[in-house]
Formats: structure tokens, sequence, C-alpha cells
């Protein structure tokens, strides 16, 4: 072997010497354009996952507006979008719902804000939690003949009141309160659920619900003037959706996408009302429309006042349950106290479902 075989030349140590240098900056020169070549484009929205729901209205088949919400969910698909199939039953007596919900047969019910309080207080309490405040004031008020004479409610005394349940309402007391009505100038009895006793005379006051008995008896040929406690200052609730708490606390991303559906449901109904008691009476075929329509516009205007025109139907604040709270238990309508008012309603999914007051779709 010769010396020029094993002996580089200066050119070529000085190539040698450049060529890791060299190596490495073309390695940085490609790391530096690897990102633009495998850009992830923008994750596609995801479709909810697939979950079964069953539904139980607080009473037949009729359109009160927590109802007619889920009617129109399922009739316009707005459950399927949210990746729900809902089975929709009714009530068939009193404290059904609330059994087949403690025992997880039904998910999800109906209930006055005032029986949520009532049951959690109960013994046993009731583990109720209120998701969602339909009716911003109260189902209850009082009704008497438009041709009686009676004005206010100070006229009350010398009559004779019918009352529903087993003693009259804490609403009932508290106007009699605010107006300075002496309770013991009137005569109280207690009545079962037919309006007619009314018309008979037997009471000149009678307890009523705002969006069913006054047009019954007005159909009937007897007009009336009605009392709600709402205009007297007394602070009322109406319907509720309601869950357990433990379905509420395992299941929250069900919850959040049933309230958005039948609040799409409510709001749809009311821009579209015509075809809104259209599907009430698929599930209630027997029911007068007018009566419906009644029904649907008297709830309707309770659930846009409130809490609600700036947040939107179905809110509800601490002050309101408060409130409510406050007078149960001043007129002792309350098994006893609650250790946690709070517990009683939850603004978890009203919270995901509404952006500046609005509804967010889908």
């Amino acid at each position: 072997m010769t010396e020029s075989e094993t002996t580089l030349s200066p050119q070529r140590w000085v190539i040698l010497l450049l060529l890791p240098a060299l190596l490495a900056l073309l390695a940085a020169c490609g790391d530096e354009e690897e990102p633009a070549a495998t850009e992830t484009p923008a994750a596609a929205p995801t479709t909810p996952a697939p979950a079964s729901v069953t539904f139980m209205a607080g009473f037949k088949p009729q359109a009160n507006l927590p109802f007619v919400g889920a009617y129109v969910a399922q009739e316009k698909g707005f459950f399927r979008e949210q990746g729900l199939t809902v089975k929709i039953e009714h009530s068939r007596t009193s404290g059904e719902e609330f059994r087949f919900l403690a025992a997880g047969e039904v998910q999800i019910t109906t209930a006055d804000a005032a029986v949520v309080l009532e049951r959690r207080a109960g013994d046993p309490p009731v583990p109720l939690v209120a998701v969602a405040l339909i009716g911003q004031t109260g189902q209850q008020g009082f009704a008497v003949l438009a041709d009686s004479g009676i004005q206010t409610p100070k006229d009350w005394e010398g009559k004779t009141f019918g009352y529903k349940g087993s003693e009259p309402t804490p609403d009932y007391l508290a106007i009699l309160d605010a107006e300075g009505v002496d309770r013991g100038k009137i005569q109280e009895v207690r009545v079962g659920f037919e309006p007619q006793i009314l018309t008979e005379k037997k009471v000149d006051i009678l307890a009523v619900f705002l969006s069913n008995e006054p047009d019954t008896l007005a159909r009937l040929g007897y007009p009336v003037r009605t009392f709600d406690p709402a205009d007297y200052g007394v602070p009322t609730l109406g319907l509720t959706y309601v869950t357990s708490e433990s379905y509420l606390q395992q299941h929250p991303d069900i919850v959040q996408r049933f309230l958005k559906a039948v609040l799409k449901g409510i709001y749809y109904a009311k821009d579209n009302p015509d075809e809104a008691i259209d599907i009430v009476l698929k599930y209630a075929p027997d029911e007068q429309r007018d009566h419906q329509r009644f029904m649907f516009d008297t709830e309707l205007a309770a659930a846009l006042t409130g809490a609600a025109q700036q947040n939107g139907i179905g809110w509800m604040t601490a002050a309101q349950w408060q409130a409510l709270y406050d007078q149960l238990e001043h007129y002792q309508a309350l098994s006893g106290p609650l250790s946690d008012l709070s517990a009683a309603y939850s603004t978890q999914a009203l919270q995901a479902v509404y952006k500046d007051g609005r509804l967010v779709w889908p």
C-alpha cells in the first residue's frame, strides 16, 4: 500500500471536519418543516353517547308546560339529536312518580316546587332534586264567581272557602296576612276536586289550579274572577323537572341533554302553539283542544316571568327557593327543617345549556 492511499489530503480533512455540522444543519431544517407537513385538522363535533331515559309526567296527559316540552322534544326529534331514547309515561296515582324515581325505574319526572321541599323534609326524606323551574309562579289560585260581588281578599270575610287537601295551603294563609283579612270570619271547608261546588254555591271561594279550573268553569257557563297569590307578594313557585340525587351525580351529562331537549321543545311550542297543541292531542286524544290551549297559554305566561326573563325558561335562583322555603316553614307546612336547602335544587344543567340567556343548540 502506498503512502497516498493511507494519508488523507488536506481538502479531504476539511470535508470530514465539516460533514457533522452540515448533517446537523440539514436535520434542523427538516425538523422545522415537520409541523406544517403533519398539521392535524380541527376535531369534528362529537356525537352524544346513546342513552335511554324514562320520563314520567306527574299527572295525566295534558298541556302542562313541562309535559309539552317532552311531547314536542319527542315528536320533533330533539331527544334523538341529543342521543337520547326517551320513554314517556304518566303518573296514575299521587306520588307514584316519586316511588318509581327512587327505585330507578324512572329517571326524570315533574313536581311542584313546594312538593319538592315537602318530600325532602318528609320522614323518611325523599332525595329529589329540581333541575329546572318551569313555573316561575305557583299553580294554585283562588276563584269566585264573577257576579259574586267579591272584589278583594278582604271581601272573603263572612264567606265560605273550599280547599283541597288536608288543610288550607300556605299561599292562602299568606294572602290573608298580606291583606289583613280576619281568618276567623271565614268558614273553611274541605272539598273534593270537582269545581262545580262553586257553581252550586256550596262555597263562595274555591282553591283552583289556575291553568285548568277557571277555564272549565267558564265553559260550564260560569265565568270567574281569580286571585293569584303572586299578585299579593306571596313567594310561590310552580312545576319543576326533577331527578334523584344519585342519578344527577352519576349521569349529569344525560340530565343536561334531556333538559336541553325539553327546553328546546318548550321554545318550539312557544313559537308554534297550534302545532304544539296538535302534538299534545296525540298524547291526550280525549281532551278538548281549546281547553288544552288555555292551559298551555296560562303556563307559558307564568314560565316567561321572574328569573326566566333575563336568563331563559327554566332558570331558578337561590333567592326564589329560600323565599319559598321560609314561607312553608313559617306556616308549618313542612315536617321539619331542611339542613341543606341548596341540595333540593341544582342549576348545574341550566348553566351548561344556556349562554347569555339563550339556549345553546345543538
